[in-house]
This record gives C-alpha cells, sequence and structure tokens, in this order.
C-alpha cells in the first residue's frame, strides 16, 4: 500500500507563475509610486535649502558689517558694509562688500554677475531653481508691486536692514520669490529691522 501525505507535499510547493505575476505587479506599482514621490520630495528639499542659503547669506552680510569685517580693497575711512544683491527672472545672486557706502551693489561686476570689486561671491542656484520673472516684491511708500532688482546691505554698527530696489522707493519689507521646475515655491522675507524670515 502506498501512503501518501499531502501536508508534506503542500509546505515544500513553490510559488505559481500567477502569484508570481501578482507580487510582481504590486511591487512594481509600490516603486513607482515611491519614485514619483521621492522626485516630488526632493524637489522640496532643494527649494528649502536654497531658501535657507539665501537668508543665511543675507545674515551674513549682517554679521560681517556689525563685527567689522575688513575688506583689503576699502579705503581707510570705510565702514564695513556688506549686502546681497538679487535680480528678477535669475539664477543668480550676488554677496558683495559695499566699497563705496553707496547702499547698492555698484560695481560693474553685479550687473555680469563676474567676481572681483565689491563682488566677493556669486552664488548659483542649482536644479533649475531661479528667482520669478515677478520674484522681487516689495511693500513700502510710493513702491511698485514688483521690481527688477533689489539689494540689501548692512553697515556697522548699525544692525538694521538698507534696503534699495529699481525703480527707488520706500521699502517696509521685501521679499524674494523663488520656484523650482516642478512649481514648488519658497518665500524669503526681509525686513528694515533686520529680520529674515523664511516662507
Amino acid at each position: 500500500m502506498i501512503n501518501f501525505n499531502l501536508a508534506s507535499y503542500k509546505i515544500t510547493r513553490g510559488m505559481t507563475y500567477i502569484e508570481l505575476i501578482v507580487v510582481l505587479g504590486i511591487f512594481s506599482t509600490m516603486l513607482s509610486i515611491a519614485m514619483f514621490n521621492h522626485n516630488k520630495f526632493q524637489d522640496k528639499v532643494a527649494i528649502k535649502a536654497l531658501a535657507n542659503e539665501i537668508a543665511l547669506k543675507i545674515v551674513e552680510a549682517q554679521k560681517s558689517s556689525i563685527n567689522g569685517k575688513w575688506n583689503s580693497a576699502a579705503t581707510s575711512d570705510w565702514k564695513p558694509s556688506y549686502g546681497v544683491y538679487f535680480t528678477s527672472n535669475s539664477t543668480k545672486f550676488i554677496y558683495f562688500a559695499d566699497l563705496n557706502s553707496s547702499n547698492t551693489c555698484s560695481d560693474p561686476g553685479c550687473a555680469s554677475f563676474t567676481l572681483g570689486g565689491e563682488v566677493l561671491d556669486v552664488i548659483s542656484m542649482t536644479r533649475g531653481n531661479s528667482i520669478s520673472v515677478s520674484g522681487l516684491e516689495v511693500t513700502g511708500t510710493g513702491c511698485p508691486a514688483t521690481v527688477t532688482n533689489l539689494t540689501v546691505v548692512f553697515r556697522r554698527p548699525d544692525s538694521s536692514a538698507l534696503i534699495a530696489s529699481s525703480p527707488s522707493c520706500t521699502i517696509s519689507q521685501a521679499i524674494v520669490n523663488i520656484v523650482s521646475p516642478s512649481g514648488l515655491s519658497a518665500k524669503i522675507k526681509f525686513y528694515p529691522s533686520g529680520r529674515v524670515q523664511i516662507n
């Protein structure tokens, strides 16, 4: 007599083709969802990191001026003044020393984004991020809604910001809007008091 043990047969049996196809289908669906969300997450992280970098450059300008950081190209009567210069629809911004005390980046290198003179650093935005076309907003007396360029300068010994724009007006708040290629955005707000805020 032949004795079949059905219980041991079921335990050692492998997966069928249908089970394998179902498992692979579920796995590939989950992987595609994760990859889609990963790119969105990376864009969100990149735009936040850029907003932080811009805010830190503004704070660096404030600290450099308050601490009296000397620039070798300055005259002996120069009061340490540092700032950040932005233009709309751009992928770069400038960190500069205001050597002629004009409260703006007046060096020819500012317009062309080249190092030298007042221009200490040209920061390029990566991953296709940029300041939007209408990305420089100002609030204040006689100010248009958006401006073409914006400068924030700090001069020793004062910690308050000197904010200038083109066209010129009396500014009570300035906003730099940055955008990613996927449409994500962040705002960096700064005030004459020297306060910087990221939204």
